[in-house]
Parts: structure tokens; C-alpha cells; sequence
């Protein structure tokens, strides 16, 4: 299940003349994880990311942009069904101007192309 993520953090180890080991001692992980990053096999957890982002250099929305991508259009997924409410409160009262604005956001950050 590789992923061009998975490709990109393989070639920033590769570029940095950083071993599996390293990373993994960085990380405090076993090289074995930082394998199944590379090939995909898993993600990194967010504490994981913003290790990764600092070891190699790169800001989070250049490094992990495809996995951005792919939350913000699960999130625009789950606007369109998200169920309306029964019984609005005073709590709630901002909801619909919240929700419209969130569909904006996410439908603009989509169209041009991620950040």
C-alpha cells in the first residue's frame, strides 16, 4: 500500500543520508515502524508528524499535503450528511453560519489543491 507520502518520507531519509535506525532512534520507535512509514504500512501519529516535519526540515503542508488532502475530503463528505438538528438550542445558535463557513473553507482548500 504504498503512498506518495510513504515515497516522499523514504526520499527525505534518503536525501538527509539518514539509516531507517537513526530515524527510528529519533523518532524512539523501532526501525521496524519507520519501515512501515516508508512503505506505507502506516501513518505516522501526530506527535510522529511533527518529529518527522522537524528531522527533515519541512513544513507539515509541504511534507504531508496528500494526507491533508485526503482528510479535507472526508470532511467535506461528512458536511453532507451531517444531520440536522431537532431541537436547536441557544448553544447552537451559530451552528448553521459555523457549518456554512466550514463548507467554504474546506470546498476553497480543496479546489486549490490542499493548504
Amino acid at each position: 500500500m504504498s503512498t506518495q507520502f510513504a515515497l516522499d518520507l523514504r526520499l527525505a531519509r534518503r536525501k538527509a543520508g539518514y539509516t531507517q535506525g537513526d530515524v527510528a532512534h529519533l523518532l524512539s520507535v523501532t526501525q521496524s515502524l519507520v519501515s512501515e512509514l516508508e512503505t506505507g504500512v502506516k501513518r505516522p501519529d501526530l506527535e510522529q508528524i511533527i518529529d518527522l516535519s522537524l528531522i527533515y526540515g519541512r513544513s507539515f503542508e509541504s511534507f504531508f499535503g496528500e494526507l491533508l488532502t485526503a482528510r479535507q475530503q472526508r470532511l467535506q463528505e461528512r458536511l453532507e450528511t451531517l444531520p440536522e438538528l431537532e431541537k436547536p438550542t441557544a448553544h447552537t445558535f451559530n451552528r448553521a453560519h459555523a457549518l456554512k463557513q466550514l463548507r467554504r473553507r474546506v470546498a476553497s482548500q480543496i479546489e486549490h489543491g490542499g493548504a
